[in-house]
């Protein structure tokens, strides 16, 4: 008798355990992340070849105090080494968990090293080597509590890898949490009736193909090459071809039965090309039906009058696209309670506002992990009515109601001062509470019958280090779910740009392609917006007092903008009568957008020049004289087509070029969002420089005094310009 342990994603515990105890491990038991059994080394070897929900299948081999590195070292050495692996074998150690100086789960894994080298070097004279993707053994180290446990890890690879998936689609789901899916929505059992399994955004095909093999009785792991017990001397091979033989021989009968009753649908061919691919590998090509076709389109397919549809659509926080899914929830909810009566519904969500667009009513719901991201699982009889779409809102958290308060309270405070200003754009929170990071946007348009539309456009912050990645989340949607309510803005006009964790730092993740641009006004000019598709929206909310300050500055006055991005300043320079406006920006693309800006406006004519170039070239080969510049560069920059730029390294000589065509009594005005910014001192020699900083920052943008630095700069010696 020997003991096992089975690891699992949380949520999945008890219905691994149930699974284990059909497997005929009758002592199963759930723990935290897995399940404990004990049994015949054919148990183990079953567990790692029909578990659809392991992650991994350990054999217990030891369990010792382990109080600091040298105990661990002695606790490994105990063990006899030879038993499993050959002098001349391959391993790896994987460590988990910690404690009083065994912090670090590589140097634990090395001290476990250690141990097992030293060992066959005093008995053998000689050592095995490690091999990291695909060693004879692999051991599992796991320290809680000043105990170790020492295990041998049966599965090698974690047991989601089918050993069928060639490709992944954008947002692949595990295998593992696909079984579960399939598992708590009863799939089985309507497989078992006939029916037939759906899923109208099937990416790579994943849940299909785990409902395939799932009504077919296909061992999960039958196709795999490799396991973590093939180099290992106590394996037993006679035991193990039996287990496989028993198993391909269930999966040909199952298969011969199998009925062609499996229905895919996406809008990306490129997807649906990986998901024929993966059916083909996983042997399941000819039951399953894919085909291109949006969630408007779904219905159900012809003379099936049963079954369950399933599926994982995008979750918004995960892929950066959450604005725009509640349209195409809420039609997938419509399609669902339309078409497809007396069937079944699991919709897996990371957004409870998204599942309750909807509009039907789960009559279970299940916590499950997508990854680190927890999910809910939304079982549907569709049977049941489609709940009314007045239904009370589901209240705020204490946390969520004070971020209400406070933007409500904010929007009071304004509300005379914006009105009076003609203000339609402007920042209302901007982490007030610091534990809810991020700067919410208003962005005012105007409908057919002339009244005002608001959506909001949200960034969120990188939450500290000590925050962990859930509990940020959760205060995210709750924050989302504030603003919308304290605004009285829907969810699908709310633009979310999100932070993921990635090499160099925090980034925003993939935004949205939705080319929907709205129109906006800021004294008395129009602008156009897009607050979905880019990580800024097409018009800086901070930069509105420069803007206002070049309008007057612009009358006879020839005007330059560097980095024009979508040539709003240039706008307004036009507007408070400017002589020409030059406009230069890299970017095709703000720069075709500049120029819807000024068609917008009415502003045209050969004196308003759009240029496409790198503004520091360009300055260096320019000749013409302008009377005010405004120069706001990014940050940095890398882009292919042109230098490195980074503006603390190189604003000196960018603004020394601008020096140079700068004609005399003329004006420079730079900007920058550096947070940490500082001009350089050998500026002064040449310009009289005057910090601006103060005056420029909007009184919304009160809380954020870092948002941008901007300067003043005249040429010393030259005429004062008058303002």
């Amino acid at each position: 008798m020997q003991n096992f342990f089975a690891t699992c994603a949380k949520g999945m515990e008890y219905l691994l355990r149930d699974e284990l105890i059909g497997l005929g491990m009758s002592d199963a038991r759930e723990a935290l992340a897995g399940v404990h059994f004990s049994g015949s080394l054919e148990a183990g070897y079953r567990a790692c070849l029909w578990s659809r929900l392991a992650s991994r299948v350990l054999l217990q081999l030891a369990e010792f105090e382990a109080g600091d590195a040298d105990a661990l070292y002695a606790g490994v050495r105990t063990i006899d080494w030879g038993a499993h692996l050959a002098v001349d074998g391959t391993f790896a150690v994987d460590a988990v968990g910690g404690g009083e100086g065994l912090r670090h789960s590589q140097f634990t894994a090395l001290r476990v090293k250690d141990a097992i080298v030293d060992q066959f070097r005093e008995r053998c004279g000689a050592r095995p080597d490690v091999e990291v993707d695909q060693p004879a053994i692999r051991i599992n180290l796991r320290l809680h509590k000043g105990r170790a446990g020492i295990a041998l890890d049966l599965s090698g690879t974690p047991l989601h890898r089918r050993g069928w998936r060639l490709g992944t689609g954008e947002a692949p789901l595990k295998e593992t949490l696909a079984a579960a899916i399939l598992l708590r929505t009863g799939w089985p059992r309507i497989a078992q009736q006939g029916g037939a399994l759906l899923d109208p955004m099937c990416g790579s095909a994943t849940l299909l193909i785990e409902g395939a093999h799932i009504a077919a009785d296909v061992a999960p792991g039958l196709r795999r090459g490799y396991f973590g017990f093939s180099g290992w001397r106590a394996h037993d091979a006679a035991l193990w071809t039996r287990l496989l033989e028993e198993a391909q021989s269930r999966a040909q009968e199952g298969l011969r039965a199998l009925q062609p009753v499996f229905f895919g649908f996406d809008v990306d061919p490129q997807v649906l090309a990986e998901a024929r691919r993966n059916a083909q590998a996983a042997g399941v090509a000819g039951f399953l039906h894919l085909a291109r076709q949006s969630v408007e389109h779904l219905g159900r397919p012809a003379g099936i009058e049963h079954g369950l549809v399933v599926c994982n659509p995008p979750y918004g926080e995960r892929l950066g696209e959450a604005a725009e899914l509640a349209s195409l929830y809420r039609a997938f909810g419509q399609r669902l309670g339309e078409h497809f009566k007396g069937w079944q519904g699991g919709v897996i969500v990371a957004d409870d506002e998204l599942g309750h667009v909807l509009g039907l009513r789960a009559h279970k719901r299940y916590t499950l992990y997508n990854g680190a991201l927890e999910c809910r699982l939304l079982l549907f009889d569709l049977n049941v009515p489609t709940e009314p779409t007045d239904r009370a809102t589901k209240p705020l958290s204490a946390g969520g109601q004070a971020v209400a308060n406070r933007i409500g309270k904010t929007l009071r405070h304004l509300r005379k001062r914006l009105q009076r200003e003609g203000i339609s754009c402007w920042r209302v929170y901007d982490a007030d509470l610091p534990e809810y990071a991020a700067a919410v946007d208003v962005y005012t348009t105007s409908a057919d019958s002339g009244e005002p539309v608001r959506w909001l456009h949200i960034q969120e912050y990188a939450p500290p280090r000590e925050i962990p990645e859930e509990v940020a989340r959760d205060r995210l949607r709750e924050l989302v779910r504030a603003a919308g309510q304290a605004l009285a803005v829907p969810r699908e006009r709310i633009a979310l740009k999100t932070r993921y964790k990635a090499k160099g730092g925090s980034k925003y993740g993939r935004f949205a392609q939705r080319n929907e641009f709205l129109e906006v006004e800021e004294g008395g000019l129009r602008f156009r917006v897009n607050l979905f598709d880019y990580l800024d929206t097409g018009l800086f909310l901070d930069h509105r007092p420069i803007r206002a300050q070049v309008r007057e500055l612009a009358a006879r006055k020839r005007f330059l903008n560097l980095f024009c991005y979508t040539g709003a300043v240039s706008i307004y320079a036009a507007a408070g009568g400017a002589a020409s406006t030059t406009s230069v920006d890299l970017s095709a693309t703000y720069l075709e957008w500049a120029t819807e800006n000024f068609r917008l406006n009415g502003i045209v004519g050969p004196q308003h020049q759009l240029i496409q170039a790198d503004a520091l070239e360009w300055l260096r080969h320019a000749r013409g004289q302008y009377d005010l510049i405004f120069v706001d560069p990014p940050t940095f920059s890398n882009s292919k087509r042109a230098e490195d730029f980074d503006v603390q390294r190189d604003h000196v000589e960018l603004l020394r070029l601008c020096g140079a065509r700068l004609s005399p009594g003329g004006v420079i005005l730079f900007s920058n969002n550096l947070r940490r910014f500082r001009l350089d001192p050998l500026l002064a020699g040449q310009f009289e420089v005057r910090d601006t900083t103060a005056q420029s920052i909007p009184f919304d943008f009160s809380r954020n005094v870092h948002v941008h630095h901007s300067f003043e700069l005249r040429q010393r010696g030259g005429l004062v310009a008058e303002i």
